[in-house]
């Protein structure tokens, strides 16, 4: 059986725990095994890398590091974060994610 997470690939979040706190971002990939996703622009780490094809020189590079998905919530369109809930939406037969701040449904 697959787990179901609050949030998905393309989601707009921000950080409510730990050193990003607060920060915003896109979620750029998904780890439905670890509940841990990679957000773009948050939780930078750094990384020394050797010299290679890419990178002669190598050195110190900034990264993301994976970061636990309690500790994110989704932002609707205005802005703000939200809880997020399910619901059969009537015309699709089909369950929506939807904003329990405003009800509206998030895409």
């Amino acid at each position: 059986m697959r787990k179901k997470l609050h949030v998905k690939k393309g989601d707009n979040v921000t950080v409510i725990a730990g050193n990003s706190k607060g920060q915003q971002g896109k979620i750029l990939v998904v780890d439905l095994d670890k509940g841990k996703v990679i957000v773009e622009g948050v939780n930078l780490v750094s990384k020394n890398t050797k010299p290679n094809a890419k990178n002669p020189k190598g050195g110190i590079i900034k990264k993301e590091a994976p970061i636990h998905v309690s500790n994110l919530k989704v932002v609707d369109g205005s802005g703000k974060p939200v809880r997020i809930g399910r619901k059969l939406d009537e015309k699709t037969n089909k369950s929506v994610r939807y904003s329990k701040k405003t009800g509206e449904v998030i895409k």
